[in-house]
């Protein structure tokens, strides 16, 4: 906006301009739409000019975040690189290229801003409430959030948060000149704002001894992106056709105080996931806390009653919560429970002992519980209080559900209006069944529609069964067996590892999948994972099942049973192509030496255990007959075998493997040791906590190896060399207890973890990781750090601590975090201050006896347990302090202006506490015995 020629920028103001700067880069970075407001006291009364609504008002426009705050003179500065910026990444902006005029009154084109977005970004700083408009803004915000659960979240910029809950200081200024004016809205302004100012949100104090404006704008932008997915916002879509009627009623049911326990009842694919899903959007914000969770019945065969019930437990009460009982036995969690207000989905329920076991009961009063289920005996059987029957859907909304996945349009092409008519009455208003006919008739010719009637008219009224399963025939070969692995093997897992696994299996793998969910009958979550509806996915168990009467003569394997009966008698054939099996269903299953050798196309081999079973699976789920290793094909994509009882793999070729993951097993090592074996399509190795694992095979030719995983293999001595795997991103070493030697790995890596590990050197070779950010070398054996490590100039965080160090490491300019605790280091040399960057220095539990810091970029400094007798000379800028443990005698805090948490306890020398300032917040003085004075600076006062 163009600022009145009397007006001028000020040091708040340009400092304010900045932090809004990068407070939406951060958030297109992130790649968000924002909508942004930059009030003046020149501010409109009129709606935006012609060329802001050709640009920026359409309807089609939904912003996730609206910034409001209050700037000046920024049209050459800060607008323009804010308008590129936004424009950069494609972002749509409202940009006004004329002068308002003054007003008080709200722009409809700013309303419709506000009320398009998620969510709003309100930047309050000093001079904020003297703009009329700004105030009229936040009145808007504050409104949408009383009525409509807008998300709204307040940054106290260099003011008191205080201020703004009571209209004090600089506001109360601002309000007092507008009540001046007699201005009729003030009293709405003036509650709102103190209603903004009593949510939680940042308050940046700025100066030159708070945080980096940076890292608040990280903080912010990561909280709003937890927030928006939280809050699982959708643009209107196909999927909520027809669904507004019974949304109505199951809200009427809510709002009914004996309503506490509601069902919803309809057999498959009839919307009920899709319909408690936009319920728990519309009204989630009213309660305290909530939970939404999918695929009950699903998720109890694979997780266990006990960690599902974990898993919501924890999120109702903010915390990880362990109950490993049948019932929640714990008074306390029953009382926490009791004191919440809270809304729960349990989806997909199949057995009324599963809404028992979650605690419904226990919940506090006001809360909802809505179940969905496709047998309405399960939901009376359960108490629930209300049961809504889902409504298939009418003619009109069927036909526009069809047309939009059929046409890409909301009503049918006039010539296959007819056709259209006749797959709708087929459809039985099935919303999957729609969804999947209209995706399979996409682009296709009149003729090839006259040939999908004629060939449903064979099954008279097709059930929604032969529906889907007309759509599996039409399948090319490639795709209908990438239906079946991801049906059986591989649904939730994350696309791109299904893409990489499966296009090791099939030529156009990743095509095929792009098809399968093109024709409605796969899906890709929010999370980026492949899905299926669940009677998409019984489907096609049931066409495995078909093929054959012997389980060992089926393609895939999948029930405890069946995979039992193949493996224990070697039934196994060269038709089966997969297995996979809940190790938790079966008990001492012998396996030999050659029980796969008959499987020649056997590509997946997945033996799981449940999440709740796997901290404690019991050692006899397999036995290994009286010998060491197990002879697996070369065929093999996919190897993902937990407690595996084998000590090798010694004849294996893992020349087509994908994906490896032998953890918690027997292994000694994997297969024969080969430089020039072709390991190319490997990406994935996981032989954590392999505690007999001695070796690890060169990994010469596995050039796309993206993950290796080395976690507790307590035996591991060394490592193959890794330097050569560009592609190699999370190498975890920790507890590899008797890995004696730093492992040569790429120079791209960002984080090193070597935890506990008998490393006794931080080698010379250590300045060629020229990226690496944090060097982990906890409770490990080093004694001397190469001086070569004050090199690496982006390392800012490195952990010695709980090492045998006896010297100080020379280290690089810009660390910020350095942890030297438990070392037998003595003292602080004077090259530390010349050390701009740090943050952090933890010394507790070393043998620093004096110390002497003046680098003035030091926070916070841990001299806790250290044989420290006089006060340490620290520099001003010091925020946190904590000498616990220690025998000073006398601290004087005269020069600690800035020091808000200060650590004493258990300094039983300590006689003196003196010019201790008034503002700090966090003083510990329990064990002081001999405390006898404490006072404050008088400067302060």
């Amino acid at each position: 906006m163009a600022a009145s020629s009397s007006s001028s920028s000020s040091p708040q103001t340009d400092t304010c301009l900045n932090f809004i700067t990068h407070l939406l880069k951060a958030l297109t970075d992130a790649i968000m739409n924002v909508f942004f407001h930059d009030e003046t006291p020149e501010q409109l009364s009129q709606p935006l000019s012609p060329a802001i609504a050709s640009s920026s008002s359409s309807t089609r426009l939904k912003h996730q975040v609206f910034l409001s705050f209050r700037g000046e003179d920024t049209r050459l500065n800060f607008t323009a690189h804010l308008l590129k910026a936004l424009k950069d990444k494609g972002m749509n902006v409202f940009f006004d290229e004329e002068t308002l005029e003054k007003g008080e009154q709200l722009s409809q084109a700013l309303s419709r801003a506000i009320a398009a977005a998620n969510l709003s970004i309100i930047v309050l700083s000093v001079d904020y409430a003297s703009s009329k408009s700004c105030l009229a803004e936040l009145s808007d915000i504050m409104h949408r959030q009383d009525t409509q659960g807008h998300i709204v979240l307040p940054i106290f910029y260099h003011v008191d948060p205080s201020h703004v809950r009571n209209l004090g200081g600089s506001f109360k200024t601002s309000f007092d000149g507008h009540e001046s004016n007699r201005l009729p809205l003030v009293q709405r302004w003036k509650a709102a704002f103190a209603e903004v100012g009593k949510l939680k949100g940042w308050h940046i104090e700025g100066g030159k001894f708070d945080r980096p404006e940076t890292e608040y704008i990280k903080d912010i932008v990561e909280y709003v992106i937890k927030k928006l997915m939280t809050s699982k916002f959708r643009t209107a879509s196909a999927e909520f056709v027809g669904i507004d009627y019974q949304k109505k009623t199951i809200l009427r049911l809510i709002e009914q105080e004996d309503s506490r326990l509601i069902g919803i009842w309809g057999q498959g694919g009839i919307g009920k996931t899709t319909l408690s899903d936009v319920i728990y959007n519309e009204i989630s914000h009213k309660f305290e806390d909530k939970c939404f969770l999918l695929n009950v019945r699903e998720k109890f065969k694979t997780q266990g009653m006990e960690s599902l019930r974990n898993e919501l437990l924890s999120k109702l009460l903010n915390q990880t919560i362990h109950v490993d009982t049948p019932s929640i036995g714990s008074t306390l969690i029953q009382e926490r429970l009791n004191n919440k207000r809270v809304l729960v989905v349990l989806d997909d329920v199949n057995d009324s002992d599963q809404i028992d076991c979650f605690g419904v009961k226990h919940f506090g009063d006001g809360s909802k519980i809505i179940v969905t289920s496709r047998d309405r005996q399960i939901l009376k059987n359960g108490s629930v209080d209300k049961i809504h029957e889902v409504k298939k859907l009418n003619k009109n909304d069927s036909l526009q559900l069809f047309s939009t996945f059929a046409f890409k349009l909301l009503n049918p092409a006039v010539d296959f209006r007819d056709l259209s008519n006749k797959f709708v009455e087929y459809a039985q208003g099935s919303p999957l069944a729609l969804r999947v006919l209209g995706s399979k008739l996409y682009k296709k010719s009149r003729k090839e529609w006259e040939s999908e009637v004629d060939k449903l008219k064979e099954y008279g009224k097709p059930k929604i069964s032969q529906i889907l399963s007309s759509s599996y025939d039409d399948l090319d070969e490639v795709e209908k067996n990438i239906f079946l692995d991801i049906a059986i093997f591989f649904k939730g897992t994350p696309k791109k590892d299904v893409e990489e696994i499966l296009g090791c299996c099939y030529k156009g793998a990743v095509s095929g999948i792009s098809n399968l969910i093109d024709k409605c009958l796969l899906d890709s979550t929010y999370f980026k994972e492949i899905d299926m509806h669940d009677m998409l996915e019984e489907m096609g168990k049931d066409i495995v099942r078909e093929e054959s009467t012997d389980p060992g003569k089926r393609s895939r394997l999948w029930s405890a049973k069946d995979v039992y009966q193949v493996l224990r008698y070697n039934k196994g054939t060269d038709l089966i192509q997969g297995i996979k099996l809940d190790m938790s269903q079966v008990d001492n299953l012998l396996l030999h030496y050659s029980t796969f050798e008959g499987m020649t196309n056997l590509r997946v081999l997945f033996f799981y255990t449940p999440r709740v079973f796997d901290v404690k699976c019991p050692t006899n789920k397999f036995l290994a007959h009286q010998v060491n290793s197990v002879s697996l094909l070369d065929e093999l994509r996919y190897l993902y075998w937990k407690y595996c009882p084998f000590k090798s793999l010694s004849s294996f070729n893992p020349k087509n493997l994908v994906v490896l993951n032998l953890s918690h097993g027997d292994m000694e090592h994997l297969w024969n040791n080969d430089d020039h074996q072709v390991l190319v399509n490997l990406r994935e190795i996981d032989i954590s906590y392999c505690k007999n694992l001695r070796k690890i095979p060169s990994l010469l030719g596995a050039i796309n190896l993206e993950i290796l995983d080395c976690r507790s293999c307590e035996c591991l001595v060394e490592l193959p060399c890794l330097n050569h795997l560009a592609s190699l991103k999370p190498l975890e070493l920790r507890g590899c207890r008797n890995l004696k030697k730093l492992p040569q790995i790429p120079n791209h890596f960002p984080i090193l973890s070597l935890e506990e590990s008998e490393i006794e050197e931080v080698p010379d070779s250590i300045e060629h990781l020229i990226r690496l950010k944090g060097l982990i070398l906890w409770n490990s054996k080093v004694k001397k750090v190469s001086r070569n490590i004050s090199k690496l100039e982006s390392l800012r965080m490195l952990d010695l601590g709980n090492c045998p160090l006896v010297e100080f490491p020379e280290i690089p300019k810009n660390l910020t975090k350095l942890n030297l605790s438990g070392t037998q280091i003595e003292e602080v040399p004077l090259s530390f201050d010349s050390l701009y960057n740090i943050l952090t220095l933890n010394m507790s539990g070393s043998r620093v006896k004096n110390i002497s810091i003046k680098t003035e970029s030091l926070r916070d400094l841990d001299l806790s347990h250290c044989p420290m007798i006089e006060f340490p000379k620290i520099p001003e800028s010091l925020r946190e302090l904590n000498l616990s443990g220690t025998q000073i005698k006398e601290a004087s805090l005269d020069s600690l202006g800035n020091l808000y948490s200060l650590d004493l306890s258990h300094c039983e020398s300590l006689k003196l506490l003196s010019e201790l300032p008034p503002y700090i917040r966090y003083l510990e003085s329990r064990g002081c015995t001999s405390l006898e004075k404490v006072s404050f600076a008088d400067h302060y006062l």
